[in-house]
């Protein structure tokens, strides 16, 4: 398993296009002989450093692992920033991105989706001594996401009257929360059930109730790549149909891990609205 680290916000100012992007990823994939999947490596549970083995591990990665196995090929993680998954895909750096990446309306425009593989509801987390209790009451308020996700997207659309503060990543999110410099923050159920198992004695958080939207997560490819993604969405229905997708969910976020969640989702066809 090869990894190799992206951070490179020059990325950012290549225009879309830009690298050596062949017409049939597929084609490409299979003489190659190598998927190259690109995710986050710093998102427990979906994308990380095991602190045993040294070795990227997660929901993600076994996701990529899983599709690679059925193209018959093998897989090369590549790690990227939040900001910088788009623009990697669209390079042609990276084949496939299984980075927490939410479906939404302008992603779509840009990328194509494989099925969902994975739904969140998206929640917002305050300090334990906070008055607020649901989201109306961030009316006017502070609100801290991670720069350039969905979720930033989703609380900006939400909450319009509100001002959204983007971070690099969840844990910074979350120390600007401990720190007063935000009154909720934004983000995954999942993350910020981390966060709150994560929270000292001193600094208590709680996360409230209300959802404020159930986000499909896709994997993430070019759009015009009809034979690849094909092969993807194949991948994962057979891996649905043979219980393979829901030993993976277990394994990750199961009754058995620190997380106690249980699966709600099947894989199948994100619908648009």
């Amino acid at each position: 398993m090869k990894i190799k680290n992206i951070f490179c916000a020059a990325m950012l100012a290549l225009p879309l296009g830009a690298g050596a992007v062949h017409a049939d990823a597929l084609d490409d994939i299979k003489a190659r002989g190598t998927l190259i999947c690109g995710t986050l490596g710093t998102s427990e549970p979906f994308s990380f450093q095991d602190a045993a083995t040294r070795t990227l591990v997660g929901y993600d990665v076994d996701i990529c692992k899983l599709v690679a196995d059925s193209l018959g090929v093998d897989v090369e993680y590549k790690l990227l920033a939040v900001a910088a998954r788009i623009p990697e895909l669209d390079s042609g750096r990276i084949d496939i991105l299984a980075a927490n990446l939410g479906w939404t309306p302008e992603r779509a425009e840009q990328i194509a989706f494989s099925h969902q593989y994975y739904v969140t509801p998206q929640k917002l987390l305050v300090r334990a001594d906070s008055d607020i209790q649901t989201i109306d009451d961030l009316v006017g308020k502070r609100v801290g996401a991670t720069k350039g996700s969905s979720s930033e997207q989703l609380i900006q659309q939400r909450l319009p009257e509100s001002r959204v503060i983007g971070y690099a990543d969840s844990p910074a999110t979350f120390l600007s929360l401990q720190q007063r410099k935000v009154d909720a923050q934004f983000a995954s159920e999942l993350v910020l059930v981390r966060l709150v198992n994560q929270s000292p004695e001193s600094a208590p958080t709680r996360i409230l109730e209300q959802s404020v939207v159930d986000e499909p997560w896709g994997l993430g490819l070019r759009k015009g790549e009809d034979a690849l993604l094909a092969e993807v969405n194949t991948a994962l229905e057979e891996a649905e149909a043979s219980g393979e997708a829901a030993a993976l969910f277990d394994k990750w976020f199961g009754e058995d891990t620190a997380y106690g969640l249980t699966r709600s989702f099947q894989i199948q066809p994100i619908a648009a609205d």
